[in-house]
């Protein structure tokens, strides 16, 4: 089986880089679509249309209706061929941006990612996590390419709020837990081919990276302030975990997040808030030694992240609640089966609860 690595054509990140749009994406056409939220076009779309406006390239818009589901990836792909745009920007956060990649696939036009948050990784990847209309995982929809630019304002970053910032701390937390879990299975990534060892290398840079500058970073963003801790924590975030994950591969954190969807009390919780609970259970699921699993709570909430079930919602979950969790988790496709070992929902259930438990003698102390 061979070993695959790949990455979007370029990336780019700095303070007031919004302004250039326009230079970085004249190669791509004379005009262009932008999708992004009513909160995000209020603190884009003049900055964008005057850069655009100065590269010659025309810009129009579309409001992002809240979900990336089948209906809307219908409806933003149908604006764009109606309009006859030659790319697309999605601006936001990452169901934004993966509504924007899916638009690129079903109208073969250039995909610009440009983040206005450091909330996830997807900005980087060729795929997206596709939901029902009610917030519920549904699928991955994956692409044969990535986006032809990722664009990252930090200055955009720093002042958008804070609980975004931590979230993609979380989501790329995740990253080297998940990637080594791979990398010891000899299990795949979401190439269907084996982990490169530079996807690995990636992955653990990401970890070292938010366990050096992540507490400053999420102080300074606090204060909408740009340091080289938030230039570190944003490349983390959204590059190193983004190739770091799809180079390196996802094991039972990501699964527990998605199985954590079905669940209707956490979907006001992020996806990088339940993608920790899955780090956490992916940790005690392995039988990581105590101090290293109990160093990663404390961690997590120095950091302002959920360790706990109650902080994603779920107060007092119900044993039927917790089986239908794992049994979501543990389901054929799903990446937990990257574990070096065989996986049963029992497992995850038991694991997630004691997850839980160290979580909250941290938050009682």
């Amino acid at each position: 089986m061979a070993r695959v690595f790949k990455s979007p054509a370029s990336y780019v990140q700095g303070a007031g880089v919004a302004e250039e749009l326009g230079e970085y994406t004249a190669e791509f056409g004379e005009s262009a679509l932008l999708l992004a939220d009513e909160i995000v076009l209020d603190i884009v779309e003049e900055t964008a249309t005057a850069s655009l406006e100065d590269a010659g390239i025309d810009l129009s818009t579309v409001t992002f209706e809240g979900e990336a589901s089948e209906t809307e990836i219908s409806r933003v792909t149908g604006e764009a061929e109606q309009r006859e745009v030659d790319f697309i920007i999605g601006a936001g956060g990452g169901k934004t941006l993966d509504t924007a990649k899916a638009v690129k696939d079903e109208a073969n036009i250039p995909v610009v990612s440009m983040p206005t948050v450091a909330s996830t990784d997807a900005p980087t990847s060729s795929l997206s996590v596709i939901y029902s209309e009610h917030g519920e995982f549904e699928r991955y929809r994956f692409y044969s390419s990535h986006p032809e630019l990722v664009l990252v304002d930090t200055r955009l970053v720093a002042e958008a709020p804070t609980r975004f910032f931590v979230s993609g701390v979380g989501d790329a937390l995740a990253t080297w837990f998940e990637a080594d879990a791979t990398y010891q299975s000899t299990g795949t990534t979401i190439f269907g081919e084996r982990p490169t060892r530079s996807g690995h290398a990636l992955a653990e840079l990401c970890y070292e990276t938010l366990r050096e500058h992540a507490l400053s970073a999420v102080q300074a963003v606090e204060r909408d302030a740009v340091t080289e801790s938030v230039e570190a924590v944003t490349e983390a975030n959204t590059l190193l975990s983004g190739l770091g994950f799809e180079s390196g591969g996802l094991a039972a954190a990501h699964s527990v997040h998605n199985s954590l969807t079905q669940l209707e009390a956490t979907h006001d919780a992020t996806h990088g808030e339940k993608v920790n609970l899955g780090t956490l259970t992916q940790l005690v699921l392995e039988g990581k030694p105590d101090a290293f699993v109990q160093d990663i709570v404390g961690f997590s909430a120095e950091a302002g992240l959920p360790v706990t079930l109650e902080e994603i919602g779920l107060d007092d979950p119900s044993r039927d609640e917790l089986d239908r969790v794992a049994e979501a988790a543990c389901v054929e496709d799903e990446t937990i089966h990257n574990e070096p070992f065989p996986v049963e929902p029992s497992m995850v259930r038991d694991a997630l609860l004691t997850a839980d438990a160290l979580g909250r003698q941290v938050r009682d102390r």
